[in-house]
């Protein structure tokens, strides 16, 4: 077998180049380091048993290593399972059960966690990062493990939804929908060697493809655990960041800070964003100010993001005077707009409907769950994706809202994120979320809960005005409720329906 440094010098081009930093670790991994790390992991698992095909849960805190373990997991042919570190140990059991994984990983810090979903339960093995027992392991590892022979079809990861809508399913996705998915984000961001990518999005999200995918590059990723706006704008200034992760609240954050702010975001050339709706006004006025195209990406779980999806890139910007578009079809995808009752029947332009995709990088079903499987997964290869929206005459997808969210009022359908859109523009609105309250007569209503922006005022009579002049009378809010912020999943996602269970309890 030949050593370690033989086989980099003679199959890593870019070996001496940065490909992973982390500043708040104060470290940095060349491809050279990364691909002797990913070797080294791989021998451990594979010395632990782990074979082609056995599922490995990673429960880790955004770092590295959590990527190094996503690429050994590929290396040697078993499915990764990222978990998120902030679940409890109830829901990691589900998962351990749910996969039927043979080991879990994880550190010294989430050790207890993962002792207490093992306890009186599934028997998996355990590797704790940082352990006397890991550190051995680590210290005797050989460095090179060959890949093992994978057909594109053949599973590498499960993807579990994020649960805000119910219970969390496995997104099965294999080879070649990741391959199919770096393909496509490397094309919408036109990723080169000299790109500096800086990552917010936490490893077990499925927005970690778009780091994968810088790497796919030869880029250079700056990871960044947990979004703080100060260290933010200090990384971007400090590596001359030129691909930058966003999402709707830190574009909402960077509109606040003080001017100057620009100057240092000067090298950034895209900031990409997705995970929830980008409303237009503030779309609008980042873009005014900061002069970064936003790429407004449109993919889920099941699609890995862009990899069967939409987006909008610079390019696009003259179909996008309004700012609501999540552009076109990227890659290999097809996209069409069906009647949300009926998917056999596909809609014109401009006419609302459920959106469905289909392309390469569609998931391969709900791990474990039949029924799920089909009631999205077509056998055309069409995927349902649960939300709402419309393609327009240019061929631009706008997304109006989630299937489950929509309100329907005295037979009146009422989508959240149209009215939220509207009501973003009052100046006292700082953020707001809408849904639907059940009432004995209608049916639903809408209701809204705000947050009021710093030196304004909560006025019901002229939030009421407001509404009237944009909205028709039955998408007015009824009730609005007043809170200094929206829960979110790791401060991004909206938990709507943890407000549907807080203020229309006693409906």
């Amino acid at each position: 077998m030949p050593n370690c440094t033989t086989f980099i010098d003679n199959n890593l081009r870019l070996k001496d180049k940065p490909a992973l930093i982390c500043p708040s670790q104060n470290t940095s991994l060349t491809y050279g380091d990364l691909f002797e790390a990913v070797n080294r992991y791989s021998r451990i698992l594979v010395s632990g048993g782990i074979e082609k095909g056995d599922r490995v849960c990673i429960y880790l805190p955004s770092s590295p290593d959590y990527l190094i373990f996503y690429l050994a997991i590929w290396r040697i042919g078993a499915v990764a399972v990222p978990l998120n570190i902030v679940l409890k140990p109830a829901e990691v059991r589900y998962m351990l059960e749910n996969s039927g994984a043979k080991a879990i990983i994880s550190d010294i810090s989430g050790s207890d966690s993962v002792n207490e979903a093992l306890s009186n339960g599934p028997n998996v093995r355990s590797y704790v990062m940082g352990s006397e027992e890991w550190n051995e392991m680590l210290s005797n590892a050989e460095c090179l493990v060959r890949p093992v022979d994978c057909d594109f079809n053949d599973l590498c990861q499960l993807q579990y939804t994020s649960g805000t809508t119910g219970k969390q399913k496995g997104a099965m996705l294999s080879h070649g929908n990741w391959i199919s998915a770096m393909d496509a984000e490397c094309d919408v961001l036109s990723y080169y060697e000299d790109d500096v990518y800086l990552g917010i999005y936490p490893m077990a999200h499925v927005g970690v493809s778009w780091g994968i995918s810088a790497l796919r590059a030869g880029a250079t990723w700056v990871v960044m655990e947990k979004f703080e706006l100060g260290k933010y704008i200090d990384l971007i200034e400090r590596y001359s960041a030129t691909v930058v992760a966003g999402m709707p609240p830190v574009i909402h954050s960077l509109l606040k800070t003080p001017p100057g702010t620009e100057d240092r975001l000067k090298s950034a050339r895209e900031m990409i964003s997705g995970g929830g709706p980008l409303h237009h006004a503030i779309w609008k006025e980042f873009y005014s100010r900061f002069k970064i195209p936003v790429v407004n990406a449109y993919g889920l779980s099941e699609t890995i993001v862009v990899g069967t999806g939409t987006a909008i890139r610079p390019e696009d910007y003259r179909y996008a005077d309004e700012f609501r578009s999540v552009g076109k079809p990227v890659g290999y995808s097809e996209l069409k707009i069906v009647d949300v009752n009926d998917p056999s029947t596909e809609l014109e332009h401009m006419e609302t409907g459920e959106i469905a995709l289909r392309g390469p990088a569609v998931a391969c079903g709900y791990w474990g769950m039949e029924e799920e499987t089909k009631s999205v997964f077509l056998p055309d290869g069409w995927f349902l994706t649960g939300d709402i929206g419309h393609i327009d005459e240019d061929g631009m997808l706008s997304i109006t809202d989630r299937k489950k969210d929509m309100i329907v009022m005295s037979g009146w359908k009422i989508y959240p994120t149209e009215v939220e859109k509207a009501l973003i523009e009052n100046p006292a609105i700082d953020d707001i979320a809408v849904f639907g309250c059940s009432d004995i007569h209608r049916g639903e209503v809408p209701v809204a809960v705000v947050v009021i922006k710093e030196g304004y005022e909560f006025d019901r009579s002229s939030m009421d005005e407001f509404a009237r002049l944009r909205l028709a009378g039955y998408k007015v809010p009824r009730e609005y409720y007043v809170v200094d912020s929206l829960p979110r999943v790791s401060g991004w996602k909206l938990l709507r329906r943890e407000l549907v269970e807080r203020y229309c309890g006693n409906n």
